[in-house]
């Protein structure tokens, strides 16, 4: 289906690609993985046409269609997203649009005299439209956009007025309405909610072509793929079987390789050894000679490359006294839509709660009223004794000062901290050597997302108040803030989408449906043990 033989491929100074080589069949499920930068996105570029390889062949079936989805969704605006999604399948789209221009003609009392060819026009139309399926696509259409949590009104509303996540999803949607031969999928699931997430997990192991993806989420990886292909130093090396079974394989190969290593770098000390003691000997002048032959025939085995990912340890934050949070009676309407109409809520010293609920719950909401980014309509929101929050939103990023560097932003709020302890916490999140010298605005959403965390995380809080934390890290990044969290001594509330950061963090989950909330002790996975469900309002999974 999709084959890479002998690709090189340089970016300026940077080389990307030396005579690797890959495949993909049809029906097999790829991940692509590697650190950032190492060439993911090029190698998605070059398979679709876009970019050409230096040297080496990128070969595609006779007829092959494919699916790119990136994260640069360009411009959409001026048609309902139902509509910019039927785009993507041709000529359907086309006529679709002159349809609804023909209905708009045909109510227009201007066009009164054009009225007979109006209508005659609008049958060839709908005929052709009949012809091609037209009405299943529209319903396909909706169906996955549905999938993609869009309500009715956001399907029919233009797509222009969507956030930039919600285009993500509109050229998603596109992407999996085409049930292309091949899919390359470049972080499907940034920006998605749990909901989406699962139905998407869902229909891609449906899914009967050629897909490679990249996705930072662990578990929505896993739960698809039966291959993985690594970057590595320029090469693409395949192993068959999900993420855990690459991690150990990729673990046993380090090792072997080390082993490997030491054993010939004894080998040759010994030799050397021997060589300088005896180099000035008359008598071992022949032994001498031939071992320095023997050393200049050996291919020196290369120390395994470390995988650099160093662990921040959390300074203990200050106690809290026992009451952490209590929400009594608290109101909250936006316009006619009303979210919490008499919510009691309580926390209390080491709890996490993660919150559950579908889009529109009020997840958000409930983490603004506790920060006091919003205020109850009725109600009361108490902080506790001795607490001090730190909040981490989407719009914390925007608050960053885009001319300081990220070393200058560390320094700014901590003045006192020696530059070591700043240049440490830097490595911890991402940022080694010249990298905290970048201005904050050119910073991906990524970088700037682990700049707030490093910032937040330092001079600990004894209550973490996050809001999709996650969104925008690496896999590497995600575990070490799994890990650090873990051991975090003070009180967790959450939202995230990601399914190893819930099971890993939480041990209580509030549960925000249309019939109420609910609380559960035990965390995450006990919460999908006891429901039979991944998330609120999802089907139990059989």
């Amino acid at each position: 289906m999709i084959r890479l033989d002998n690709i090189s491929k340089q970016n300026g100074h940077q080389i990307l690609f030396i005579d690797a080589s890959m495949g993909v069949q049809k029906g097999e499920k790829v991940g692509l993985v590697g650190p950032n930068g190492a060439g993911k996105t090029t190698l998605f570029r070059m398979i679709t046409g876009q970019e050409p390889p230096d040297d080496g062949q990128v070969s595609i079936d006779a007829g092959m269609t494919i699916g790119y989805f990136s994260q640069d969704v360009g411009e959409m605006s001026g048609q309902s997203a139902v509509a910019a999604v039927m785009d993507g399948v041709g000529p359907v789209s086309a006529l679709a649009a002159e349809m609804a221009e023909l209905e708009a003609a045909m109510a227009d009392p201007d066009q009164a005299d054009n009225f007979d060819a109006v209508i005659e026009r609008y049958g060839e139309v709908q005929a052709r439209f009949e012809e091609l399926d037209g009405y299943a696509l529209e319903a396909r259409a909706r169906e996955v956009l549905a999938g993609l949590s869009f309500s009715q009104e956001r399907m029919d509303g233009d797509v222009g007025l969507l956030s930039g996540g919600w285009k993500m999803r509109v050229a998603l949607a596109r992407i999996l309405l085409m049930r292309p031969d091949g899919m390359l999928l470049d972080e499907p699931s940034n920006h998605l909610d749990l909901e989406s997430l699962i139905w998407l997990e869902a229909f891609l192991k449906n899914y009967d072509g050629a897909l490679l993806m990249t996705s930072h989420d662990r578990a929505f990886m896993n739960r698809i793929i039966g291959k993985v292909i690594e970057i590595d130093a320029g090469s693409l090396i395949t192993y068959s079987g999900d993420l855990d079974f690459y991690d150990q394989q990729r673990a046993l190969t380090e090792a072997q390789r080390q082993a490997q290593y030491e054993r010939q770098q004894a080998m040759l000390a010994k030799e050397i050894k021997f060589i300088e003691r005896f180099k000035a000997r008359a008598s071992h002048a022949a032994q001498v000679q031939s071992r320095v032959k023997k050393l200049d025939k050996i291919e020196r085995v290369e120390a395994p490359r470390r995988r650099q990912s160093v662990q921040f340890e959390f300074r203990a934050p200050p106690r809290s006294g026992d009451d952490v949070l209590n929400l009594r009676d608290v109101h909250k309407s936006y316009g006619d839509l009303s979210i919490y109409a008499g919510l009691d809520f309580k926390v209390r010293r080491k709890e996490r709660w993660c919150i559950l609920g579908a889009n529109g719950a009020g997840k958000s909401t409930l983490l603004k009223l506790v920060a006091g980014d919003t205020t109850p309509d009725k109600g009361t929101v108490t902080v506790g004794a001795s607490v001090k929050m730190g909040y981490f939103a989407q719009h914390s990023m925007d608050l960053l000062d885009g001319d300081e560097t990220i070393f200058e932003s560390l320094e700014g709020a901590f003045p006192q901290a020696p530059q070591g302890a700043l240049r440490t916490l830097a490595g911890c999140f991402g940022f080694s050597g010249d990298d905290v010298e970048k201005p904050c605005r050119v910073l991906s959403g990524g970088e700037k997302a682990r700049l707030v965390m490093a910032r937040m995380l330092f001079d600990p809080p004894n209550l973490l108040v996050l809001d999709e934390p996650t969104n925008h890290l690496d896999m590497v990044t995600k575990e070490m803030l799994v890990t650090a969290l873990a051991d975090f001594e003070g009180t967790m509330l959450f939202v995230s989408h990601d399914r190893h950061f819930l099971a890993a963090l939480s041990n209580r989950v509030l549960e925000l449906t249309p019939d109420g909330v609910h609380e559960y002790g035990g965390g995450y996975t006990e919460y999908v043990a006891r429901t039979g469900q991944e998330a609120p309002g999802l089907h139990p999974n059989g």
